[in-house]
């Protein structure tokens, strides 16, 4: 279909069309930069229309605005049962997004201010870098799906978007010097384990192999055509290339590689189009090729008088007044390669029943194991519509069998032993409307942190700009660290998210595997959050479920069976937030209700450590009451957590209650060490959480005098 609609396009719209928009959005690239008056040269420029300190990048501009011209007629004739997403890998190219935006009239309708006209125009010329908008590729310009600038997920996000999805073609804007880093390089050849995983859409990706990174040559640059060629052959791509300087011969590459371009999973070489164009092409002759090129290579033509005179010639040599009236509208020849504004798609309908349906799951799953248990409600959720989990080889370790009768795994759970493709891949299938959760080793999962927080900021950015909520981002992190060796101790990631502050985030530590499954349930119901279960898979104690849904509601619940009855505060108070430190805790709980009856305890389970952050700073933080009465005023408390006692200390923050409180938790052996030995070191076997609580509640002794 694509191949078909791109050559249709390619006879309808004339070649003329295609290059004066990309004339067009070379032109307000560069006078975004630079200028700050006088946006269509309306009269003879003068120093006084030139930014005194432009700022921006210009060197990416050129071969993205080839690409965006190229595949203007295309997304104009795209029917209404398709879609054309483009995802830009380089952040850089903000000038060219807000540029294509204005041409294409979406940028008014998002923000009148820079709507179609005089004013508009101005306003888009002399107000960047925008303190509104921002500079870079974020969804704050329409039409951007992907936030750039996180500098190598592009093309496995770009992946992620069409899985399960054959109406959808993704087309991936990638720099050469992105093809350096390992998650671009590993996503060339993973679609092969995506052979036989369903009926997904096509992705094309576009390398834009300009020669140059910030800095110096890129590594690709210096491979001649015939290795580059074994390169992409050998990663099962068939490139095709342009330089992007005759138009017609650009156009018909675009209608090449999509007659080769095979849906993801098909075993066959797809293509990959390669752009030669040089980077900031079009900059004066003295400058081109140098690093200058990456940014303003003219650093200052308000000042300099040589670098003014460069820059007028620069700008003049568009003929601005030849492709935008003076209303600043595209002239009629431009508008035949524009595409029309295309609306937001609907957002999903606000979940109902969460926690329903969760305590539901829960007490079908009560005092069975977590391998029987978790493997249920991922196959229930599949069958609720689309959804993929996405895994580094590490199913069957987790104990999640997902696999047919006959053995075989289920095909909409992937596994690849790569943790930034199986999070790439999760954030295009969430960013288009769909639901994953990623399953990985706890020790493993900090390789993800940067591409998890990016997507963070991109979903507050999307909030910020009034988008629809999306499906949340889901972890489920096992095998922790009292069950492995050292290399594979590692609790940091929450660590890392909760020290980030993010509202949306929550760190869920479920006491056994019933409210591991709940605690499942409930997160992929949700929208619009980024949530990270925490839960051994060896866990085999279960505990009563009758503060389940306080705990899936509010995040902490005060258990009754371990709790003196009535008012007052308690001796002691024991809190849990983790499978293995329930287990401990409960443990010294019953044997000090045994030999020390007279003892007043309480009993808290921590189902969400946001619960425990200061109040007001997230939506589950408790409220000074509320505190107050899960953790007393007075009495001496412990607290332990599966992961490291700072979590704790700093979520706490101007609330802690000083040494009355002690947190324990993960802590780093430094050398190989027994199970055994490590949940001493960690204060939380039987026999040092006995002597603590002996200590902290026996009364002081009388010196003798």
């Amino acid at each position: 279909m694509w191949a078909d609609l791109a050559r249709r396009t390619n006879r309808l719209v004339p070649d003329a069309s295609v290059a004066a928009v990309a004339d067009a959005l070379d032109y307000l690239c560069l006078a975004q930069l630079y200028l700050r008056d006088n946006p269509l040269l309306a009269r003879p420029l003068t120093p006084a229309d030139v930014k005194t300190r432009p700022s921006g990048h210009w060197g990416v501009c050129p071969p993205v605005n080839r690409i965006l011209a190229a595949l203007g007629p295309l997304q104009a004739a795209v029917p209404d049962d398709y879609e054309l997403h483009v995802l830009h890998g380089a952040g850089h190219a903000g000038p060219s997004a807000l540029a294509h935006a204005y041409l294409t009239g979406q940028l008014g309708h998002a923000y009148p201010h820079l709507h179609q006209d005089a004013a508009g125009l101005r306003e888009l010329v002399v107000g960047f870098p925008r303190a509104d908008i921002g500079g870079e590729i974020t969804p704050m310009i329409p039409g951007h799906p992907h936030t750039g600038g996180q500098l190598g997920p592009a093309l496995a996000i770009g992946q992620g978007t069409v899985l399960d999805a054959p109406h959808r073609l993704s087309v991936v804007l990638i720099g050469d010097g992105e093809c350096e880093t390992g998650t671009t390089a590993a996503s060339w050849i993973a679609t092969r384990a995506l052979h036989g995983t369903g009926d997904h859409g096509t992705v094309l990706p576009v390398v834009l192999l300009n020669g140059m990174r910030m800095g110096g040559p890129s590594v690709l640059s210096t491979l001649s055509r015939a290795e580059l060629t074994a390169y992409f052959t050998g990663l099962g791509h068939r490139p095709v290339y342009s330089d992007g300087l005759d138009i017609h011969q650009l156009r018909q590459a675009v209608a090449e590689a999509l007659c080769t371009a095979q849906p993801l999973g098909i075993p066959e070489p797809s293509s990959v189009l390669v752009l030669t164009l040089d980077k900031g092409h079009g900059t004066p002759a003295h400058l081109a090729g140098t690093p200058a090129v990456h940014k303003t290579p003219l650093r200052d033509p308000a000042a300099q008088p040589a670098e003014f005179d460069a820059l007028s010639d620069w700008l003049a040599s568009y003929q601005p007044t030849q492709l935008l009236t003076p209303s600043g509208r595209p002239r009629p020849h431009l508008l035949p390669a524009l595409p029309l504004p295309r609306p937001e798609p609907d957002g999903l309908p606000a979940p109902r029943g969460c926690v329903a349906a969760s305590t539901q799951v829960a007490r079908y799953a009560a005092g069975r194991p977590f391998a029987q248990v978790v493997p249920e409600v991922l196959r229930a959720r599949a069958e609720q519509g689309p959804f993929r989990v996405f895994s580094p080889d590490e199913l069957a370790s987790n104990r999640l069998d997902l696999t047919d009768e006959h053995g075989r795994p289920v095909p909409w759970a992937v596994e690849v032993l790569n943790e930034e493709l199986c999070h790439a891949w999760a954030q295009g299938y969430t960013e288009t409307g769909r639901h994953a959760l990623v399953a990985t080793y706890e020790a493993f999962a900090p390789i993800t942190l940067s591409l998890i927080q990016q997507q963070l900021k991109h979903r507050s950015v999307r909030r910020h700009a009034g988008l629809a909520p999306l499906p949340s981002l889901v972890y489920l992190l096992t095998s922790l660290s009292w069950h492995n060796t050292i290399t594979h101790q590692n609790p940091s990631l929450t660590s890392a998210l909760l020290a980030g502050g993010d509202p949306t985030l929550h760190v869920l530590t479920p006491a056994d595997p019933a409210r591991t499954a709940a605690a499942l349930t409930f997160a992929l119901r949700k929208l619009d959050r980024c949530t990270i279960v925490v839960a051994g898979k060896h866990t085999t104690v279960h505990h009563p479920q009758e503060t389940l849904d306080e705990e899936l509601r509010h995040g902490i619940a005060t258990w009754p069976h371990l709790t003196h009855p009535g008012p007052g505060e308690p001796d002691l108070i024991l809190a849990s937030a983790g499978d293995l430190p329930a287990e401990a805790l409960t443990t010294l709980a019953r044997r000090l209700r045994d030999e020390r009856p007279g003892l007043r305890l309480r009993y808290v389970h921590v189902h969400d450590l946001t619960a425990l952050a200061e109040n007001g700073t997230r939506p589950l933080a408790l409220g000074l009451d509320a505190f107050a009465r899960h953790f007393g005023t007075q009495a001496p408390i412990v607290l332990a957590t599966s992961g490291h006692p700072a979590d704790i200390h700093a979520l706490l923050g101007h609330r802690h209650p000083g040494p009355r409180l002690t947190v324990l938790g993960y802590r780093d052996p430094g050398r190989p060490v027994s199970q055994e030995h490590l949940r001493r070191l960690c204060g939380l076997d039987d026999a040092g959480l006995w002597q603590l609580a002996t200590t902290l509640t026996d009364p002081p002794k009388e010196l003798s005098a």
